[in-house]
């Protein structure tokens, strides 16, 4: 099949996501090694920002690869009530990473089921109905899962579909304080707020973060502020849930996010790393104490392909490839360098407002007037389909076979944990060269 034929039909019979679908050009794949990619053109792409902060382990591991071939052909179904090796296997193995006491798990196949369950695990196990939640989050597509996403993707979805009870707490988001105030004077208002939240609302069951925010600009709290959050649930009795989709295995420098404040959540939802994007498995990981709830009382959740052998196969390998490889570790170093590389572009374009990052997870905010931080865009200019600067950045990358994500005002990156230090300099010597874009549309003033 040519490039143009299979283009039109996938255009023509296939839903894109988040976007209007008038206009999708998309790239055609042809194969993937390691942190690049090519298309039916025969040009290269080295990837920026791990497809969807997903391919931790980059493309062609054989190990993780062999160990689907394998359980495909030994056992490739098997309802979820049901015992199997592989669902022993992946249990032992993800006791060994998670942060003690979460001991109990379930699997489904995304981040957004991941979450669903959590969210209908909080409610039932509490018998409470509230939700707290931030604006600048993101936490799936489903029903539970969008109704306590706090940013544009909620918004455009909640007329049609929303789980109610959500209630939104202010950010921990410095360059941009809910409150005007200025770290570390702030007293951390931010988590204190939270105190007041549950206390005034009553009926919560749950808190859910992002420990480090993800596709809404890689946002990293102040050091106290996890702790404090985990204070105050914990005094409430309201159970803390950390969705780590984006930001565990590896991708901060750490196995989860959590570990950088000493925090254990009452549950951890995650995707994406948990096998390196080989094969679509979501985990819901509590404690005990809320799985003891269940013993006699009827759990309301389930899907067909629970725990289902050719997901679960890839997370062992995918666990196995981390430590082998040493990549948590990796992740931290090349963090620190990253950060460091980011800075410099930030010393030399106006249009950068702020970098920010932890471990190989960093955002380049976009801003039009540095001294007033007026950003290019805004989130209803992506709902109204306008042209963003942040995409047009991101763009001028794929232009020169660098592929990296963008969203609203900023870029996202976050390179398969693999990449090289060659390879990191050449995507960020792109970028600087892209960064002309938005330095061409800032305000000379605020240089």
């Amino acid at each position: 099949m040519d490039p143009e034929t299979e283009r039109a039909i996938v255009r023509e019979t296939n839903y894109v996501t988040w976007r209007r679908q008038g206009g999708w050009d998309p790239v055609v794949v042809v194969r993937a090694l390691g942190s690049k990619f090519w298309d039916r053109s025969g040009k290269e792409y080295l990837d920026l920002s791990a497809q969807l902060i997903a391919t931790n382990l980059g493309h062609g591991n054989e190990r993780v690869a062999q160990a689907i071939a394998d359980q495909a052909r030994t056992l490739p179904y098997v309802a979820p009530g049901m015992s199997t090796e592989i669902r022993a296997r992946a249990s032992t193995a993800l006791l060994e990473v998670l942060p003690s006491p979460l001991s109990r798990f379930f699997f489904s196949t995304s981040g957004t089921e991941a979450n669903e369950a959590a969210l209908k695990i909080a409610r039932a196990a509490t018998g409470r109905t509230k939700v707290i939640a931030r604006f600048r989050s993101y936490h799936g597509a489903t029903a539970a899962s969008i109704s306590v996403t706090g940013e544009l993707r909620r918004r455009v979805i909640e007329r049609f579909q929303k789980v109610p009870g959500t209630v939104f707490a202010p950010d921990c988001y410095c360059y941009r304080c809910p409150f005007g105030l200025t770290y570390p004077g702030c007293n951390v208002e931010c988590a204190e707020y939270v105190d007041q939240q549950i206390t005034r609302e009553g009926d919560v069951a749950a808190m859910i973060v992002e420990p480090v925010v993800g596709t809404n600009g890689v946002i990293v709290p102040v050091p106290e502020y996890l702790p404090r959050i985990r204070e105050i649930t914990r005094k409430h009795e309201v159970l803390l849930i950390a969705d780590e989709v984006m930001s565990g295995w590896g991708r901060v420098g750490e196995w989860f996010a959590v570990n950088h404040w000493n925090v254990v959540p009452d549950i951890l939802t995650t995707a994406k790393g948990i096998t390196g994007a080989y094969a679509p498995l979501g985990l819901t990981a509590t404690t005990s104490v809320i799985h003891d709830v269940f013993q006699e009382r009827y759990f309301p959740h389930g899907h067909t392909y629970e725990a289902h052998p050719l997901t679960l196969a890839p997370a062992v390998a995918a666990i196995e490839e981390y430590r082998r490889l040493g990549l948590i570790e990796k992740s931290r170093r090349d963090g620190e360098y990253l950060l460091g590389r980011l800075r410099e572009l930030q010393a030399r374009h106006p249009s950068v407002g702020e970098v920010r990052g932890l471990g190989l997870f960093a955002a380049v905010e976009l801003v039009k007037n540095r001294a007033t931080r007026a950003p290019f865009n805004t989130e209803d200019d992506k709902i109204a389909g306008k042209p963003l600067v942040a995409d047009a950045v991101s763009q001028a990358m794929m232009k020169e076979g660098v592929y990296c994500i963008s969203w609203v005002s900023h870029l996202v990156i976050g390179p398969p944990l693999i990449i090289t230090r060659e390879e990191l300099d050449l995507g960020l010597e792109v970028l600087d060269r892209a960064l002309a874009v938005a330095d061409a549309r800032a305000d000379p003033a605020a240089a």
